[in-house]
């Protein structure tokens, strides 16, 4: 299991992966978690997912550490394919709930009510891809199979 887990090459494609899922992720969750950047912070997060959206306070809080921790985790390279399966989960639940109604363009415009999903479709294929390849060069998985 742990060789399914955390098995990885040491080329360069993972470690471009990771650093841009990672990076992108990162600061939506310190919104979340921290309220930097503009965000609502922990507190206000939960508030509006549970109480605005309806969501089961364990959905809201994986949201937060998905986003937060999971990105920061990601960058490190630490349990990439769970990361990678977690933030798969995590965009097409989004889609699901929030974004499928607009749409797949974004809304450069400011044409249409909310924004469309063709953002996370790109963060469901790095994913995919982060989950074939590993991790890759300077990640703590590699390290871990050593």
């Amino acid at each position: 299991m742990k060789h399914l887990l955390f098995s990885t090459g040491d080329d360069w494609t993972g470690l471009l992966l990771r650093l841009t899922v990672g990076l992108v992720m990162f600061p939506h969750g310190a919104q979340k978690l921290f309220g930097w950047f503009g965000g609502h912070g922990f507190s206000g997060t939960m508030g509006f997912f549970t109480q605005s959206m309806q969501l089961p306070w364990i959905v809201a809080f994986a949201v937060v550490v998905i986003e937060s921790i999971g990105a920061v985790l990601l960058v490190t390279g630490f349990a990439t394919r769970v990361w990678a399966v977690a933030f798969i989960g995590l965009m097409a639940g989004i889609v699901i709930t929030s974004h499928l109604q607009n749409g797949f363009f974004m809304n450069w415009m400011g044409a249409q009510q909310g924004e469309g999903f063709e953002f996370h479709l790109l963060v469901i294929g790095l994913c995919l891809a982060l989950l074939m390849t590993g991790g890759g060069k300077y990640s703590m998985d590699q390290l871990l199979l050593q």
